[in-house]
């Protein structure tokens, strides 16, 4: 399953796209969006988003 990104809980910090080693994590309106196909499920980005906004 990707990763979902609670918007209420993201601070836009992108954190999280500079670690996703597929880049399938943009900012849009300084939120963490995940391209859904891209994603390969590794976790990276959980362990790293500082406001757990992002879940598997």
């Amino acid at each position: 399953m990707p990763a979902v990104v609670n918007t209420s809980k993201c601070t836009g910090c992108g954190s999280c796209v500079d670690i996703c080693p597929v880049g399938c994590i943009s900012l849009v309106d300084n939120k963490a969006v995940v391209d859904k196909d891209a994603c390969i499920d590794c976790g990276a980005c959980t362990s790293e988003c500082s406001s757990e906004a992002i879940t598997l």
